[in-house]
């Protein structure tokens, strides 16, 4: 499906939306749940990624097919590892069999896991069969995804001595390491993080719990895009949201002070507002915390005429698709002057904005949402728009409530 989005000029917004829970969050939950049954979870996201999750926790066959959902490919190794005398074969898209997996296969296989990879080295479709996992320790570089060591986390207390995992060089992500470690303290999994070792103890059963999974601040990023777009007065609030929140791309909130977009937290909702105009000066930010918000950003600077660096996005590379190749390419074809490295993008900023360009979404949920806002400066397509629920099911209907028409083209 690919839509056409023509916004009237001058509109002001004002509504309020539900955004669904994290998927960060929900993903992780739903393994904790199968290894701990007593958990309750409330507020599930309701992505495409937890539902492949949710099927594959759930299929009694040998497959698992978990489509795009690179948390769910990460994750699942780790569980199905831990799953004494069932064999399972852990299998996705054609791009998830191009995005790599050995460092977190390595480290299972050092704690005596039996994984074989069925058609590529390094790569997905795994053949994995569950075995008792008695050895304790493991080092897995801290420079990589967080979902390898978040994987290793997640099924640390399940493990008859529990876990250390020392983590080699620099670490990165670690806001998402944290939301996990947060998570398992919510069920009363004891753990410590010092220094580059995080150590984690074991636990048979949990009481009865339950968890509320906060909503999505990825999500909110394309309201924040839409608010700083709009006109001074536009008001958006969203919930349900903590102002003490687990997920690194809350930093939304500071972050969108420059485009004159203000955040105000009330019980579970937050309010965002524009009340000013846009600072022209350069936006220098290192996004290595929060790197799934780096191309709403990169979108907004570009509508507004703000140049921008972004560091820190290497792990962009092998999302998706890659996404800083991607960016480039779009924002070029609608008149952008746009680099970027492996690491790296740097935006001047512009004047003009082509019109009635078609945005090309690579299989890539977040190419589709990041670029929907700047259809507040000129008409934009947006193909392949279905993309979009991978992480946000709701989205197409949540913007067309806040008053952004679209229409179909085919």
């Amino acid at each position: 499906m690919d839509l056409l989005l023509k916004i009237p000029k001058n509109q002001l917004f004002k509504n309020s939306i539900v955004v669904s829970g994290s998927k960060s969050e929900s993903n992780r939950l739903l393994i904790l749940q199968q290894l701990y049954p007593q958990l309750v979870i409330e507020n599930l996201s309701n992505s495409d990624d937890s539902v492949h999750m949710q099927h594959a926790l759930k299929g009694e066959g040998e497959v698992a097919d978990i489509g795009h959902a690179g948390t769910a490919m990460r994750f699942l190794t780790a569980f199905f590892a831990t799953q004494e005398g069932k064999t399972k074969v852990l299998q996705g898209s054609e791009r998830m069999h191009n995005r790599p997996i050995k460092i977190l296969v390595d480290a299972l296989r050092d704690l005596g896991a039996e994984i074989s990879y069925i058609e590529k080295e390094g790569y997905p479709p795994l053949k994995i069969t569950g075995k008792k996992l008695e050895k304790s320790t493991v080092a897995i570089q801290g420079n990589v995804s967080s979902q390898y060591i978040s994987a290793l986390l997640l099924i640390a207390s399940s493990l008859p001595n529990g876990l250390e995992i020392e983590l080699l060089g620099e670490i990165t992500s670690i806001p998402y390491i944290k939301m996990t470690l947060s998570l398992l303290s919510q069920l009363g999994i004891q753990s410590t993080f010092e220094g580059n070792l995080i150590k984690v103890n074991p636990l048979a059963n949990i009481e009865g719990k339950k968890v509320v999974v906060e909503a999505d601040w990825s999500s909110a990023s394309y309201f924040y895009s839409l608010v700083a777009l709009s006109e001074i007065g536009t008001e958006i609030e969203l919930s349900s949201y903590k102002k003490e929140s687990l997920q690194g791309d809350s930093c939304l909130a500071e972050i969108y002070k420059h485009f004159g977009v203000t955040t105000s937290f009330e019980e579970y909702t937050i309010l965002l507002k524009k009340e000013k105009e846009t600072s022209t000066s350069l936006l220098e930010l290192d996004l290595v915390k929060a790197p799934d918000i780096a191309q709403t950003i990169a979108v907004t600077c570009f509508a507004l005429g703000v140049p921008c660096k972004l560091e820190g996005l290497h792990t962009l590379k092998i999302k998706e698709t890659d996404r800083l190749e991607a960016l480039r390419e779009e924002i070029t074809k609608l008149g952008g002057n746009i680099t970027v490295t492996n690491e790296e993008l740097n935006l001047e900023s512009s004047s003009e904005i082509n019109e009635n360009i078609a945005i090309e979404t690579y299989n890539d949920h977040r190419m589709a949402m990041a670029f929907t806002p700047l259809a507040l400066k000129v008409p934009i397509q947006i193909n392949d728009a279905k993309v979009v629920t991978k992480s946000y099911r709701n989205f197409w209907a949540d913007f067309e409530n806040v008053g952004i028409p679209q229409e179909v083209l085919k």
